[in-house]
Protein backbone atom coordinates (compact mmCIF):
# COMPACT_ATOMS: atom_id res chain seq x y z
CA UNK A 1 0.00 0.00 0.00
CA UNK A 2 0.80 3.40 -0.57
CA UNK A 3 0.58 6.38 2.01
CA UNK A 4 -3.05 7.36 0.98
CA UNK A 5 -4.04 3.64 0.75
CA UNK A 6 -2.18 3.03 4.47
CA UNK A 7 -4.15 6.28 5.49
CA UNK A 8 -7.80 5.04 4.61
CA UNK A 9 -7.16 1.56 5.49
CA UNK A 10 -8.80 1.42 8.80
CA UNK A 11 -10.69 -1.08 10.97
CA UNK A 12 -14.14 1.12 10.08
CA UNK A 13 -13.08 0.34 6.15
CA UNK A 14 -12.42 -3.43 6.71
CA UNK A 15 -15.94 -3.63 8.70
CA UNK A 16 -18.02 -1.95 6.20
CA UNK A 17 -16.20 -2.86 3.39
CA UNK A 18 -15.64 0.35 1.63
CA UNK A 19 -12.49 2.36 -0.22
CA UNK A 20 -12.53 5.23 2.56
CA UNK A 21 -13.47 6.09 5.89
CA UNK A 22 -16.44 8.07 4.93
CA UNK A 23 -19.94 7.43 6.10
CA UNK A 24 -22.70 9.40 5.24
CA UNK A 25 -25.80 9.38 8.64
CA UNK A 26 -29.78 8.48 7.78
CA UNK A 27 -30.95 11.75 7.65
CA UNK A 28 -34.44 11.84 7.90
CA UNK A 29 -36.21 12.39 4.46
CA UNK A 30 -32.66 13.18 2.58
CA UNK A 31 -31.26 10.13 3.01
CA UNK A 32 -32.99 8.15 0.24
CA UNK A 33 -31.69 5.46 -2.38
CA UNK A 34 -30.13 8.26 -4.39
CA UNK A 35 -28.17 9.90 -2.25
CA UNK A 36 -26.72 6.46 -0.53
CA UNK A 37 -26.18 5.31 -3.79
CA UNK A 38 -23.83 7.90 -5.09
CA UNK A 39 -22.19 8.35 -1.33
CA UNK A 40 -21.29 4.31 -1.97
CA UNK A 41 -20.00 4.78 -5.64
CA UNK A 42 -18.17 7.14 -4.23
CA UNK A 43 -16.12 5.16 -2.13
CA UNK A 44 -17.95 5.72 1.16
CA UNK A 45 -20.47 4.48 2.93
CA UNK A 46 -23.92 4.95 3.22
CA UNK A 47 -27.22 4.73 5.60
CA UNK A 48 -30.36 4.26 4.39
CA UNK A 49 -33.31 6.70 6.57
CA UNK A 50 -35.86 4.17 7.74
CA UNK A 51 -37.04 5.89 9.94
CA UNK A 52 -38.67 8.06 7.54
CA UNK A 53 -39.09 5.77 4.57
CA UNK A 54 -42.71 4.74 4.48
CA UNK A 55 -43.15 1.13 5.30
CA UNK A 56 -44.34 0.20 1.85
CA UNK A 57 -41.69 1.36 0.09
CA UNK A 58 -38.66 1.02 2.03
CA UNK A 59 -37.68 -2.69 0.41
CA UNK A 60 -38.32 -0.92 -2.75
CA UNK A 61 -35.35 1.30 -1.60
CA UNK A 62 -33.06 -1.49 -0.62
CA UNK A 63 -33.29 -3.03 -3.76
CA UNK A 64 -32.69 0.39 -5.24
CA UNK A 65 -29.60 0.47 -3.66
CA UNK A 66 -28.44 -1.95 -4.72
CA UNK A 67 -29.42 -1.86 -8.09
CA UNK A 68 -27.86 1.24 -8.58
CA UNK A 69 -24.54 0.37 -7.06
CA UNK A 70 -23.92 -2.95 -8.19
CA UNK A 71 -24.61 -4.93 -5.06
CA UNK A 72 -22.22 -1.99 -2.90
CA UNK A 73 -22.64 -2.33 0.66
CA UNK A 74 -24.61 -0.35 2.41
CA UNK A 75 -26.25 0.24 5.46
CA UNK A 76 -30.16 1.11 7.18
CA UNK A 77 -30.65 2.78 9.78
CA UNK A 78 -34.11 2.38 12.33
CA UNK A 79 -35.62 3.32 15.80
CA UNK A 80 -37.24 0.81 17.87
CA UNK A 81 -40.17 2.79 18.89
CA UNK A 82 -40.80 2.71 14.73
CA UNK A 83 -44.12 0.81 14.46
CA UNK A 84 -42.38 -0.84 11.42
CA UNK A 85 -39.88 -1.28 13.34
CA UNK A 86 -39.80 -5.03 13.30
CA UNK A 87 -40.36 -5.42 9.41
CA UNK A 88 -36.90 -3.16 9.26
CA UNK A 89 -35.14 -5.67 11.22
CA UNK A 90 -35.86 -8.26 8.71
CA UNK A 91 -35.20 -6.58 5.66
CA UNK A 92 -31.96 -6.14 7.10
CA UNK A 93 -31.41 -9.87 7.71
CA UNK A 94 -33.11 -10.89 4.21
CA UNK A 95 -31.49 -8.40 2.16
CA UNK A 96 -28.45 -8.75 3.87
CA UNK A 97 -27.03 -5.18 4.48
CA UNK A 98 -23.90 -4.31 5.63
CA UNK A 99 -24.84 -2.34 8.74
CA UNK A 100 -27.61 -1.32 10.58
CA UNK A 101 -27.50 2.28 12.85
CA UNK A 102 -29.87 3.34 15.68
CA UNK A 103 -30.12 5.35 18.60
CA UNK A 104 -30.84 3.79 22.43
CA UNK A 105 -33.72 1.45 21.85
CA UNK A 106 -32.63 -2.35 20.77
CA UNK A 107 -32.09 -4.60 23.49
CA UNK A 108 -29.27 -7.45 23.57
CA UNK A 109 -30.56 -10.12 22.38
CA UNK A 110 -32.00 -7.76 19.13
CA UNK A 111 -28.68 -6.69 18.66
CA UNK A 112 -27.58 -10.45 18.61
CA UNK A 113 -29.69 -11.38 16.11
CA UNK A 114 -28.46 -8.95 14.04
CA UNK A 115 -24.93 -9.54 14.50
CA UNK A 116 -25.88 -13.29 14.23
CA UNK A 117 -26.66 -12.38 10.78
CA UNK A 118 -23.28 -10.67 10.13
CA UNK A 119 -24.70 -7.55 10.20
CA UNK A 120 -22.84 -4.58 11.89
CA UNK A 121 -24.34 -2.64 14.88
CA UNK A 122 -22.83 0.96 14.93
CA UNK A 123 -25.21 2.78 17.00
CA UNK A 124 -24.84 7.01 17.45
CA UNK A 125 -24.16 8.08 20.89
CA UNK A 126 -23.42 11.77 22.17
CA UNK A 127 -22.04 10.57 25.80
CA UNK A 128 -19.55 8.23 27.17
CA UNK A 129 -21.88 6.37 29.22
CA UNK A 130 -24.08 6.00 26.08
CA UNK A 131 -21.17 4.51 24.46
CA UNK A 132 -20.13 2.27 27.14
CA UNK A 133 -23.41 0.99 27.44
CA UNK A 134 -24.04 0.30 23.99
CA UNK A 135 -21.00 -1.72 23.69
CA UNK A 136 -21.90 -3.73 26.47
CA UNK A 137 -25.48 -4.37 24.67
CA UNK A 138 -22.80 -5.96 21.42
CA UNK A 139 -22.58 -2.88 19.59
CA UNK A 140 -19.65 -3.70 17.37
CA UNK A 141 -18.73 -0.14 16.42
CA UNK A 142 -19.62 3.31 17.85
CA UNK A 143 -20.76 6.58 16.08
CA UNK A 144 -19.80 9.71 18.52
CA UNK A 145 -21.29 12.46 17.72
CA UNK A 146 -20.35 16.03 19.11
CA UNK A 147 -21.98 18.85 20.29
CA UNK A 148 -21.37 20.55 16.72
CA UNK A 149 -23.51 18.34 14.87
CA UNK A 150 -26.79 19.17 13.65
CA UNK A 151 -30.08 17.35 14.86
CA UNK A 152 -30.08 16.35 18.03
CA UNK A 153 -27.10 16.71 19.94
CA UNK A 154 -24.89 17.09 23.05
CA UNK A 155 -23.27 20.06 24.71
CA UNK A 156 -19.46 18.22 24.43
CA UNK A 157 -17.28 19.61 21.74
CA UNK A 158 -16.19 16.49 18.92
CA UNK A 159 -12.44 17.19 20.50
CA UNK A 160 -13.43 16.76 24.22
CA UNK A 161 -16.00 13.52 23.51
CA UNK A 162 -13.87 12.03 20.85
CA UNK A 163 -10.44 10.98 22.94
CA UNK A 164 -12.68 10.33 25.39
CA UNK A 165 -14.57 7.65 23.99
CA UNK A 166 -11.42 6.65 21.71
CA UNK A 167 -9.79 5.78 25.06
CA UNK A 168 -12.53 4.42 27.21
CA UNK A 169 -13.53 1.68 24.34
CA UNK A 170 -11.69 -0.96 21.84
CA UNK A 171 -14.27 -0.97 19.28
CA UNK A 172 -13.91 1.01 16.37
CA UNK A 173 -15.04 4.79 16.57
CA UNK A 174 -16.67 7.03 13.94
CA UNK A 175 -16.22 10.69 14.79
CA UNK A 176 -19.06 13.28 14.25
CA UNK A 177 -19.82 16.34 14.36
CA UNK A 178 -18.02 18.79 13.28
CA UNK A 179 -16.31 17.40 9.92
CA UNK A 180 -16.56 18.71 6.70
CA UNK A 181 -13.27 18.09 5.05
CA UNK A 182 -9.93 16.79 4.44
CA UNK A 183 -8.23 18.43 7.08
CA UNK A 184 -11.21 16.72 9.78
CA UNK A 185 -10.65 13.40 8.30
CA UNK A 186 -6.86 13.23 8.76
CA UNK A 187 -8.12 15.17 12.79
CA UNK A 188 -10.13 12.22 13.46
CA UNK A 189 -7.87 9.87 12.59
CA UNK A 190 -5.14 11.31 14.33
CA UNK A 191 -7.19 10.96 17.54
CA UNK A 192 -7.42 7.74 16.80
CA UNK A 193 -11.24 7.76 15.31
CA UNK A 194 -11.73 5.03 12.41
CA UNK A 195 -13.13 7.19 10.36
CA UNK A 196 -15.87 10.17 10.13
CA UNK A 197 -19.49 10.58 9.92
CA UNK A 198 -21.53 13.35 7.99
CA UNK A 199 -24.81 14.36 7.46
CA UNK A 200 -24.77 18.11 7.00
CA UNK A 201 -22.02 17.81 4.49
CA UNK A 202 -24.25 14.98 2.47
CA UNK A 203 -27.13 17.12 2.25
CA UNK A 204 -25.36 20.29 0.84
CA UNK A 205 -24.68 18.08 -1.85
CA UNK A 206 -25.90 17.84 -5.56
CA UNK A 207 -26.85 14.58 -5.07
CA UNK A 208 -28.96 14.79 -1.56
CA UNK A 209 -32.39 15.11 -3.77
CA UNK A 210 -33.26 18.69 -0.99
CA UNK A 211 -35.64 20.85 -3.09
CA UNK A 212 -33.28 23.92 -4.38
CA UNK A 213 -35.39 26.28 -2.10
CA UNK A 214 -34.42 24.44 1.32
CA UNK A 215 -30.73 24.82 0.19
CA UNK A 216 -30.63 27.75 -1.26
CA UNK A 217 -31.11 28.65 2.61
CA UNK A 218 -28.21 26.30 3.62
CA UNK A 219 -25.84 28.14 1.67
CA UNK A 220 -27.20 31.51 2.63
CA UNK A 221 -25.88 30.94 6.15
CA UNK A 222 -22.34 32.21 6.84
CA UNK A 223 -22.52 32.49 10.87
CA UNK A 224 -21.77 29.51 12.25
CA UNK A 225 -24.08 31.41 15.27
CA UNK A 226 -27.27 31.14 13.16
CA UNK A 227 -27.08 27.30 13.10
CA UNK A 228 -28.01 26.98 17.13
CA UNK A 229 -29.25 24.47 20.00
CA UNK A 230 -32.95 25.14 20.60
CA UNK A 231 -35.45 22.51 22.71
CA UNK A 232 -38.65 24.23 21.13
CA UNK A 233 -39.23 21.81 18.69
CA UNK A 234 -39.30 18.71 20.95
CA UNK A 235 -37.89 19.40 24.74
CA UNK A 236 -34.44 17.46 23.45
CA UNK A 237 -31.77 19.84 22.54
CA UNK A 238 -31.66 20.58 18.59
CA UNK A 239 -29.23 22.20 16.53
CA UNK A 240 -30.79 24.11 13.61
CA UNK A 241 -30.84 26.51 11.54
CA UNK A 242 -32.49 29.92 12.50
CA UNK A 243 -35.79 30.48 10.50
CA UNK A 244 -39.11 32.16 10.47
CA UNK A 245 -41.25 28.83 12.15
CA UNK A 246 -38.25 28.49 14.56
CA UNK A 247 -38.70 32.11 15.96
CA UNK A 248 -42.98 31.27 16.18
CA UNK A 249 -41.83 27.79 18.36
CA UNK A 250 -39.95 29.56 20.80
CA UNK A 251 -42.35 32.69 20.87
CA UNK A 252 -45.24 30.13 21.41
CA UNK A 253 -47.49 29.71 24.59
CA UNK A 254 -46.84 26.21 26.25
CA UNK A 255 -50.55 25.50 24.95
CA UNK A 256 -49.50 26.42 21.38
CA UNK A 257 -46.74 24.59 21.15
CA UNK A 258 -48.75 21.40 22.78
CA UNK A 259 -51.81 21.75 19.68
CA UNK A 260 -48.71 21.77 17.12
CA UNK A 261 -47.27 18.96 18.81
CA UNK A 262 -50.85 16.91 18.83
CA UNK A 263 -51.05 18.26 14.97
CA UNK A 264 -47.90 16.90 13.87
CA UNK A 265 -48.49 13.18 16.37
CA UNK A 266 -51.86 13.08 14.01
CA UNK A 267 -50.02 13.32 10.63
CA UNK A 268 -47.23 11.02 11.77
CA UNK A 269 -49.62 8.47 13.04
CA UNK A 270 -51.47 8.70 9.43
CA UNK A 271 -48.01 8.37 7.80
CA UNK A 272 -46.70 5.49 9.27
CA UNK A 273 -49.84 3.92 9.77
CA UNK A 274 -49.32 3.46 13.52
CA UNK A 275 -52.63 2.36 15.31
CA UNK A 276 -54.01 4.14 18.66
CA UNK A 277 -53.01 0.98 20.50
CA UNK A 278 -49.10 1.35 19.04
CA UNK A 279 -49.18 5.04 19.48
CA UNK A 280 -50.17 4.02 23.80
CA UNK A 281 -47.93 1.22 23.68
CA UNK A 282 -44.61 3.22 22.73
CA UNK A 283 -45.52 6.38 25.10
CA UNK A 284 -45.80 3.74 27.91
CA UNK A 285 -42.52 2.35 27.34
CA UNK A 286 -40.94 5.80 27.15
CA UNK A 287 -42.64 6.58 30.09
CA UNK A 288 -40.90 3.33 32.04
CA UNK A 289 -37.52 4.31 30.41
CA UNK A 290 -35.76 7.86 31.14
CA UNK A 291 -36.43 11.30 30.88
CA UNK A 292 -34.91 10.95 27.19
CA UNK A 293 -36.97 8.19 25.97
CA UNK A 294 -39.92 10.10 26.69
CA UNK A 295 -38.41 13.02 24.23
CA UNK A 296 -37.21 10.12 21.74
CA UNK A 297 -40.91 9.56 21.83
CA UNK A 298 -42.40 13.04 21.11
CA UNK A 299 -39.86 13.15 18.90
CA UNK A 300 -40.92 10.73 16.56
CA UNK A 301 -44.55 12.32 16.23
CA UNK A 302 -43.29 15.77 15.89
CA UNK A 303 -40.15 16.64 14.24
CA UNK A 304 -40.31 14.48 11.38
CA UNK A 305 -43.15 16.04 9.72
CA UNK A 306 -41.09 19.92 10.37
CA UNK A 307 -38.61 18.09 8.80
CA UNK A 308 -40.82 17.33 5.85
CA UNK A 309 -41.91 20.52 5.03
CA UNK A 310 -38.25 21.97 4.81
CA UNK A 311 -36.81 18.47 3.13
CA UNK A 312 -39.37 17.07 0.87
CA UNK A 313 -42.15 20.05 0.03
CA UNK A 314 -39.25 22.86 -0.40
CA UNK A 315 -40.90 24.86 2.52
CA UNK A 316 -38.17 26.11 4.68
CA UNK A 317 -39.38 29.33 6.21
CA UNK A 318 -42.34 26.51 6.94
CA UNK A 319 -40.47 23.88 8.87
CA UNK A 320 -37.44 22.98 10.56
CA UNK A 321 -33.63 22.51 9.06
CA UNK A 322 -31.48 20.63 11.05
CA UNK A 323 -27.75 21.39 10.66
CA UNK A 324 -24.46 21.00 11.80
CA UNK A 325 -22.61 24.19 12.52
CA UNK A 326 -20.26 23.36 9.17
CA UNK A 327 -22.78 24.62 7.18
CA UNK A 328 -21.63 28.01 7.65
CA UNK A 329 -18.76 26.69 5.72
CA UNK A 330 -20.23 25.47 2.78
CA UNK A 331 -20.39 27.77 -0.33
CA UNK A 332 -21.31 25.62 -2.94
CA UNK A 333 -22.74 22.23 -3.79
CA UNK A 334 -20.57 19.17 -5.25
CA UNK A 335 -21.52 15.77 -5.91
CA UNK A 336 -20.72 13.34 -3.17
CA UNK A 337 -17.90 11.81 -5.89
CA UNK A 338 -16.36 14.88 -5.34
CA UNK A 339 -16.99 15.87 -2.02
CA UNK A 340 -15.46 12.22 -0.64
CA UNK A 341 -12.30 12.31 -3.65
CA UNK A 342 -11.31 15.90 -2.69
CA UNK A 343 -11.63 14.89 1.18
CA UNK A 344 -9.85 12.13 0.58
CA UNK A 345 -7.05 13.90 -1.91
CA UNK A 346 -6.35 16.83 0.47
CA UNK A 347 -6.13 14.63 3.70
CA UNK A 348 -3.03 13.07 1.81
CA UNK A 349 -1.49 15.85 0.66
CA UNK A 350 -2.00 17.45 4.83
CA UNK A 351 -0.08 14.14 5.45
CA UNK A 352 2.58 14.55 3.22
CA UNK A 353 3.11 18.22 3.92
CA UNK A 354 3.35 17.57 7.90
CA UNK A 355 5.60 14.09 7.49
CA UNK A 356 7.50 16.54 5.05
CA UNK A 357 8.24 18.63 7.76
CA UNK A 358 9.07 16.25 10.64
CA UNK A 359 11.61 15.04 8.07
CA UNK A 360 12.93 18.29 7.39
CA UNK A 361 13.24 19.16 10.74
CA UNK A 362 14.63 15.76 11.82
CA UNK A 363 17.60 15.64 9.00
CA UNK A 364 18.40 19.66 10.84
CA UNK A 365 18.47 18.30 14.25
CA UNK A 366 21.03 15.45 12.47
Amino acid sequence: MNGAQTLFHTPLTELLGCRYPIVQTAMGWVAGAELVAATCNAGGFGFLAGATIPADRIEAEILRVKSLTGDKPFGLNFHMFQPNAQQLLDLAIRHKVRAVSYGRGPDKKTIGRLRDAGIVCMPTVGALKHALKAIELGANAITVQGGEGGGHTGAVPSTVLLPQVVDAVDVPVVAAGGFYDGRGLLAALAYGASGIAMGTRFLMTTDSGVPRATLERYLAVKDAERIRVSHAVDGMPQRMIDNEYLAMLEGASPLRRLLIALGSARAWRAQTGMTAAQAVRVLWQGLRGDAGSVAQTVMAANAPMLLQRAMVEGRPAEGVMSAGQIAALIGELKSCREVIEGMAGEAAARLDTLCGGLNAASTQAA
